[in-house]
């Protein structure tokens, strides 16, 4: 059964962390299983991982292409071998598996979601036809590890807390899931799926969407699985919607004089799209200054799409669907606030929460919602969301935003201040201090932009085959913003084909 997901996008380490995705340029059997048992046990709680088989890599991690491929004749004797090795995992613990043409080559893909079961172990040698000895494994960075001492301790406390989303929910039937928004989602990611999909086989595809939990005879449909494809997930998740309210005057100064706008319900996806389509209407104004030494007029907004695009999805992404909270937005006349519940994982410091820059979590609230709504582009995983927030409030000349839980991290608050010119829009009458207005936004841009470059520059300069997203993760910022900063430069070019190359200063 395909994948839900496109072979590209794991070659080209895309959408999905690259410690999740594995290449093995050929079949080996006892080491692919260390990392099947790993990905399994998911420690981290980043949702398990991809084993590509066939596929060899580069000093960056990247796929060679054309890649080495699978003999064709060699995949049904892998595939047989695999359910023999899956008997040597405890509890028994089945990957899916998938076979994918790419470069006229055939490539074993493994999915492995986190195991319902876990801790797993797995003999040291699956090969082997003697007893051997059985360890424990899980990833460290893009590695399979045996799991000891400590290690082994906290896999054993904390694989049994499976996150809300994963698990199944004896309440949602088939008739709940709506066959519409499954099949404009695999076509959406560009999955194979779409091709065999049917309204008739929706058995089929959740299952190998990995949507069903428990044995074959007591299967119950995982929560996520509501949350991504039904017309009204709010009758399992009761409140699981977005209120916004507009406090002209601000709620202490007049709390009466207020405005509330629809209610937003729907799928996750629907309530993410729709809350920003609210805000770009309604909320989001531009304010253009015409300079008197310069024809260009300078453009900034009381808030950048970007920045509340960020926000909102991080709300609607690691809020706790088991709470009966909305996500609250309060508009005022000098910012907006974003209320979700409940707060962070303890194992983001309050440090990280008051500095206000990448929260790296080592356990995820919602880790399937995050695959899906990363495969849609809505994020980008890896801590990113606050630094390009931040990074878009800069380039508007905003001030920064800041972020608030409690001790108990029963709720987790993000304020957005409005650009400062919009406080003060009477004054911006006066050309003088529109002209001020004007060349501070100039100059933050210029200042964020030369910032930026430089930066980028080094990182080139220290390393001659960087690639686009080893330059986004080193510098914290999406791979969408070094790829446009990159085209403004006409003193770096790319090296190679478009899935192995590389950044490198030329002559100029």
């Amino acid at each position: 059964m395909p994948l839900p997901i496109n072979i590209q996008d794991l070659l080209r380490k895309q959408k999905i962390e690259s410690n999740r995705i594995e290449f093995k340029k050929g079949w080996n059997p006892d080491k692919i299983y260390h990392s099947i048992c790993a990905f399994a046990n998911d420690i981290d709680n980043i949702g398990g991982g991809y084993i590509l088989v066939g596929v060899d890599e580069d000093e960056n991690g990247l796929a060679k292409r054309p890649l080495v491929g699978l003999p064709i004749d060699s995949l049904d004797k892998i595939q047989k071998e695999m359910i023999g090795f899956n008997n040597k995992i405890e509890p028994y613990y089945m990957p899916r598996v998938d076979v994918e043409e790419v470069d006229g080559k055939y490539v074993l893909v493994i999915w492995v979601p986190t195991g319902a079961n876990r801790p797993y172990n797995v003999r040291e040698r699956v090969t082997a036809t003697n007893q051997s000895l059985c360890n424990w494994y899980v990833r460290s960075g893009t590695s399979s590890i045996e799991a000891k001492g400590e290690v082994l301790d906290e896999l054993r406390d904390m694989a049994s807390r499976v996150p809300f989303d994963d698990r199944g929910n004896p309440n949602i039937t088939l008739d709940d899931i709506s066959a519409f928004r499954m099949r404009d989602y695999l076509i959406k990611v560009g999955s194979k799926l779409k091709e065999s999909f049917r309204a008739d086989n929706m058995e089929e595809i959740l299952e190998a969407m990995d949507l069903y939990d428990g044995p074959i005879e007591d299967r119950t449909i995982k929560n996520v699985a509501a949350m991504m494809f039904c017309d009204h997930p709010q009758k399992f998740f009761p409140v699981s919607r977005v209120e916004i309210v507009l406090f002209p005057d601000g709620c202490i100064k007049n709390p009466d004089n207020m405005i509330e706008a629809p209610i937003i319900e729907g799928p996750v996806p629907e309530m993410i799209d729709k809350t920003l389509s609210y805000l770009k209407t309604n909320v989001i104004k531009e304010q253009i200054i015409k300079q008197t030494d310069d024809l260009r007029s300078i453009h900034f907004f009381n808030y950048p799409y970007q920045a509340l695009e960020e926000a909102v999805t991080n709300s609607l992404y690691h809020r706790d669907y088991q709470e009966r909270e909305p996500v609250e937005i309060t508009i005022e006349p000098h910012g907006i606030t974003l209320l979700s519940f409940t707060g962070p994982d303890r194992s983001v410091s309050f440090e990280a929460i008051k500095k206000g820059e990448r929260l790296c979590s080592r356990r995820y609230r919602n880790r399937r919602l995050g695959d899906f709504l990363k495969e849609l582009e809505y994020t980008e995983g890896r801590s990113t969301g606050i630094p390009t927030m931040q990074q878009h409030l800069k380039r508007n000349g905003s001030p920064r935003a800041t972020f608030e839980t409690n001790e108990e991290r029963s709720y987790f608050m993000t304020f957005i201040p409005i650009h400062q010119a919009f406080i003060e829009q009477d004054s911006l009458k006066d050309t003088d201090v529109a002209q001020g207005v004007a060349q501070g936004v100039a100059q933050g841009v210029a200042n964020e932009n030369k910032d930026l470059k430089i930066q980028i520059l080094e990182m080139i300069t220290q390393n001659n085959k960087m690639t686009r997203e080893k330059i986004a993760n080193n510098l914290g910022v999406s791979k969408k913003t070094i790829e446009r900063e990159l085209k403004k430069m006409p003193m770096v070019k790319y090296v190679g084909s478009g899935y192995s190359g590389y950044w490198e200063i030329t002559e100029k």
